[in-house]
């Protein structure tokens, strides 16, 4: 008997999110094969990873899931072993990041999962499945933000400073490994001091305490920054806005600070200053394959071995308090097998 059969008779277990008085609750259940969505493959997971919103989704913090029952977890690597489609083969290595899993697709948290083609990229070669979810939705946002701050032309390896906020979290320390890896002055905001370290180790050259930037600042400060990741929001993205250089960007990727923006048109008018949205869920599958080239030819192994902690599938609900409180840093991994 294969152990796929064996599972299916058996069960698997799957981090689900039910209904329960009203609110969104999540937790382990058994599901089987029949259980799943019927779409075109079925993968079995070895690994996903744990993301700001996947902590939201399972403790409850923020309704995440659009449609319940929901499999949690946005991010997810295995191998192909059932295909309705010819793209698709058992026995390739696939990942998936983003597309609506854990909103309104069954996600990565479950020992199997069914999955439309169309959502699956090929496990990028010089990755492992582990490294591909030590990245995560998270790194290849910040992938995404720096492709975006390059394409823009104002950052200049060695030049003036880019600001990275929200520095210690999943998105934050990859964009400073990143681009200390390109050989831009990175500056990192965050509110821990005792990170300080860490991040001087990832690529930070300088620090900027969370709270010089979390409180109401006027529509326009000295200039200093020649490009911005900004993963926090609200006031903190006002601010940064009004410190960005002339003619400089900032990518917004996040909202651990909050969805609001308070800010003005200042910055936009009179120092035409781009304000770049973000979007690592749906981004086309051009986008996708050249961030996670970028990954590949950029990313130090070394550092993202060291920003990241491997955890059993039976942490996740402890995990995922801890990363709403603001209490992790880097990237985890959960190892779903």
């Amino acid at each position: 008997m294969s152990t796929e059969q064996s599972n299916e008779m058996t069960g698997f277990r799957g981090m689900v999110i039910r209904d329960v008085d009203g609110r969104p609750t999540a937790g382990f259940e058994k599901l089987t094969l029949a259980d799943l969505p019927d779409n075109d493959v079925l993968v079995e997971i070895s690994h996903s990873s744990l993301n700001y919103k996947d902590g939201l989704a399972i403790s409850g913090k923020g309704r995440i899931a659009r449609r319940l029952p929901m499999v949690a977890g946005i991010d997810l690597a295995g191998t192909v072993i059932r295909s309705k489609v010819p793209d698709w083969k058992p026995g390739d290595a696939v990942i998936v990041n983003g597309w609506g899993l854990s909103e309104t697709e069954w996600g990565g948290y479950a020992r199997y999962q069914s999955l439309k083609a169309a959502h699956l990229t090929r496990l990028p070669k010089g990755f492992s499945p582990a490294e591909a979810m030590a990245i995560g939705t998270a790194g290849y946002t910040a992938a995404l933000c720096v492709v975006a701050l390059e394409d823009w032309g104002m950052i200049t390896p060695g030049g003036d400073e880019v600001l990275v906020t929200g520095a210690a979290g999943g998105v934050g320390t990859v964009a400073i490994a990143l681009l200390a890896a390109r050989g831009y002055r990175v500056v990192a905001a965050t509110g821990r001091e005792s990170q300080h370290e860490f991040l001087s180790e990832l690529g930070a050259s300088d620090f900027v305490a969370r709270s010089a930037l979390s409180e109401p600042g006027k529509m326009l400060q000295a200039e200093r920054w020649a490009g911005a990741v900004d993963t926090v929001g609200s006031h903190t993205l006002a601010n940064v806005l009004a410190q960005t250089k002339y003619g400089a960007a900032v990518t917004a990727c996040g909202l651990a600070g909050g969805a609001d923006l308070p800010a003005s048109v200042m910055p936009h008018i009179l120092r035409s200053v781009a304000l770049l949205g973000i979007d690592s869920a749906m981004a086309p599958a051009g986008k996708r394959d050249r961030a996670w080239a970028f990954l590949d030819a950029h990313l130090d192994r070394a550092k993202l071995a060291a920003l990241t902690t491997t955890s059993s599938f039976d942490a996740l609900p402890a995990l995922a308090e801890a990363i709403v409180k603001g209490e992790t840093r880097g990237r985890h991994v959960i190892e779903i097998s």
